[in-house]
């Protein structure tokens, strides 16, 4: 069993597949946190926490003992009110308004498996074996709140899963102000913080910057993940590189707003904490009630970011996307939206689909404007009918004449919003988030619709359920085009207003949670205007998301390099559209956006029927290279050879488990005159393997692919890209 309780030292000792996180009872009462590194040997350790007296500014809570100061205590769930000033994970208030708490150990269990979160997405087992689960109960006598501290550790992975259960065991009602999910105190702070930022259309960019004394913080009060900032943040000890050095990831299974954050104290110790975003947050806890926080993801790397990355990737690949299509190749679609935008009939769509069917591709997606009288973003979300002037035969009957044809055929969906102007929003006006005799705040001329009722979940489910039903829809492209302002909501007391945003999160996925289990034969695939919520607790449900809005093949690089951090391939939705492009007016060749886009879940986003012979050849060419690679692409291990935050090239890999294959593609932004005559380095192979090179039919060992390296051949012009496909001999 990984999870060892050593009574006598009263320490619990959880191992991972190459770590140990060690937590101490501290005076046999307070969680501390001890040790999170190598793996260590569970019957040989033999090191204690530490208690030294510091300050006279700090308040001594144990009356008589000098050195036991909760502000130098490394606390594994700490509280503000008995003398620790720094970030707290959890506030509570109570009858008398006090916010003094005084959580005390009162017994653990250690078990096989993981437990569910009631109504929350979170990692998983397949069976009791492939993990342990430590519970640690802590109680606060005088008001009757109990904390239950969860804790898995999987067998074959390096990564520890944290939350947190909050109980009102007392007799009196409990307000949680602040309630995230995870903290962790580290004995320094010389580490660089990475996160990955951005906004619409340039999503998850990578910085970087050493800590400094103070909060280090990123977060979204948005409603949603965001663009803006994405719920995950790294510590890199100082020199670690992509593929050496200590990293420690924390990533939050939340798709609502979030807070993550590295605080640098006075001493030269950091905490990280993570979890749903406090302001504008409280819950409301009547006596024998309960609150589950989301789950954080904590992965310990001493194999740099690359090392970090493919353990998210396998966990979040394997045991947070669920269904049908987890392990399964995706298809290579066509989407019309670029295509033709709100101005189409059924004669244009099914040209381009026979265009597609033609060219080897297998889905065509149906995107924005089939439905009530959408013939702009102005009007329609909520009336999910099929408009029968575009579509006079309805979808079954577009959805049979494409499937016929030997495609499949899918759909978009913004079913979170609604419009002003439509069927919806006239019959339930209050059915929106709002506040009452407050204005409504538009944003693309929508609002979202307050998923914090059960009537309009019940609505969601009940009228997309109904078009999947009527056609033959194997794919749905699940949107969601704004973010929360004026949350509130019509049925909640007063007390409860500050709920509003959290249970609308509880009932979107209450809600996808129905809709997939309804149709566990359809591929859905999340997106918010692009990656505005690409998050694990998304992928729990959908097991790709739309990676951006911006399809630019190289502000691609950057998007798809820096969502690599985290999420695997198999995530993340990449097409080929047209050029000059649509975002960014750039123009790139062809073969590079088809190279870019093959290193997803490929698939193009232009009118096929204006494509000239040439690219009808390329495009032929690309559908088939990429059927006889995807499964490596998709379920590969990958590694990240060169930065495009770094430099004018970029550079990735995928290699097979057993590392039989290996796929490298290879892309430089701007010519250089007289350039160097560079190699690439490869990783990942067998140095002991003879690998043949697919382009020239050359052998090569694997230690020389990944020492010496593949020539660079000369490219010339600007936006190059080339690939290297490579199979065992």
């Amino acid at each position: 069993m990984p999870i060892y309780f050593d009574e006598a030292k009263q320490q619990f000792h959880l191992q991972t597949s190459a770590s140990s996180y060690i937590v101490e009872l501290a005076k046999g009462l307070y969680p501390a946190h001890i040790y999170w590194g190598p793996k260590l040997s569970a019957e040989r350790f033999a090191s204690r926490l530490r208690s030294v007296a510091r300050c006279s500014f700090h308040p001594n809570f144990i009356a008589g003992d000098e050195s036991f100061a909760f502000d130098t205590l490394p606390q594994e769930f700490p509280s503000y009110g008995t003398g620790d000033y720094r970030e707290p994970v959890f506030e509570a208030q109570f009858a008398n308004g006090s916010t003094v708490t005084d959580l005390r150990y009162s017994g653990h269990a250690i078990t096989k498996g993981k437990p569910k979160l009631k109504g929350l997405p979170a990692t998983y087992v397949e069976q009791p074996e492939e993990a342990d689960t430590l519970e640690l109960w802590l109680v606060d006598k005088l008001t009757g709140l109990s904390v239950v501290l969860l804790y898995t550790v999987y067998n074959n992975l390096d990564a520890v899963i944290r939350s947190a259960r909050f109980e009102n065991n007392g007799s009196s009602a409990i307000t949680l102000n602040r309630a995230l999910s995870a903290s962790v105190d580290f004995s320094h702070a010389e580490f660089e913080m990475l996160q990955l930022s951005g906004a619409w259309t340039r999503e998850r960019h990578i910085f970087k910057r050493p800590l400094v004394p103070g909060i280090n913080r990123i977060d979204s009060k948005r409603g949603s993940s965001s663009h803006q900032q994405n719920p995950f943040l790294a510590l890199m000890s100082r020199g670690a590189s992509e593929e050496t050095g200590e990293v420690y990831g924390f990533s939050l299974v939340y798709s609502g707003s979030f807070l993550a954050q590295a605080e640098a104290d006075q001493f030269g110790t950091s905490r990280v904490s993570i979890g749903i975003q406090p302001m504008d947050f409280s819950w409301l806890l009547e006596p024998g009630e309960s609150f589950q926080t989301p789950e954080a993801v904590m992965v310990r790397s001493s194999e740099g970011l690359g090392g970090m990355s493919r353990t998210y990737h396998r966990l979040y690949r394997t045991r947070l996307c669920r269904g049908e299509f987890r392990d399964e190749a995706r298809p290579i679609l066509v989407n019309n939206w670029e295509a033709t935008y709100f101005n189409f009939n059924a004669g244009k769509i099914l040209e381009i689909a026979k265009a597609g069917q033609e060219l080897g591709i297998e889905l065509f997606v149906l995107d924005d404007g089939w439905f009530g009288k959408r013939n702009s973003d102005n009007c329609s979300l909520g009336d999910w009918v099929v408009d029968r002037v575009k579509l006079p035969e309805g979808l079954g009957s577009l959805g049979d004449a494409i499937t016929s044809g030997g495609m499949q055929f899918g759909l978009w969906f913004e079913p979170e919003m609604v419009s002003p102007d439509s069927e919806l929003y006239r019959s339930h006006p209050n059915w929106c988030l709002h506040v009452p005799d407050r204005s409504r705040t538009q944003g693309r001329r929508q609002l979202i619709l307050d998923l914090s009722r059960s009537d309009v979940c019940d609505y969601i489910v009940e009228s997309i359920s109904a078009v999947l039903d009527a056609a033959p829809i194997t794919y749905v492209k699940w949107d969601m085009n704004r973010n929360m302002t004026e949350i509130g909501s019509e049925l909640l007391p007063a007390e409860r207003q500050r709920e509003t945003a959290h249970r609308y999160m509880l009932g979107l996925y209450d809600v996808m949670e129905r809709i997939t289990s309804r149709f566990p034969q359809i591929l859905f695939e999340s997106c918010s205007g692009g990656g505005g919520r690409f998050d694990p607790g998304m992928l729990h449900y959908m097991p790709q998301t739309w990676t951006s809005d911006d399809t630019d093949a190289v502000e691609r690089l950057k998007i798809q390099y820096g969502t690599s951090i985290v999420y695997p391939a198999s995530a993340m939705g990449a097409h080929v559209s047209a050029v000059p492009n649509h975002q960014v007016q750039r123009i790139t060749p062809f073969e590079t956006r088809g190279h870019v886009a093959m290193s997803g879940n490929f698939g193009y986003e232009l009118d096929l029927t204006k494509l000239t012979e040439a690219e009808k050849s390329e495009v032929s060419h690309q559908v088939e290279q990429y059927k006889a690679l995807r499964h490596l692409i998709q379920f590969g291990d990958f590694y990240r050879l060169m930065s495009p935050f770094e430099g004018n090239n970029t550079a990735w890999m995928f290699v097979s488990e057993d590392k039989k294959e290996a796929f490298a593609a290879y892309f430089r932004v701007l010519g250089v005159p007289n350039g160097p005559m560079n190699r690439l380095q490869l990783r990942g192979l067998d140095p002991a393997k003879l690998y043949r090179l697919e382009q020239d039919g050359q052998l090569y060992g694997g230690d020389e692919l990944m020492h010496y390296g593949l020539s660079i051949p000369n490219l010339q012009g600007d936006f190059k890209s080339v690939l290297f496909v490579l199979r065992e001999e």
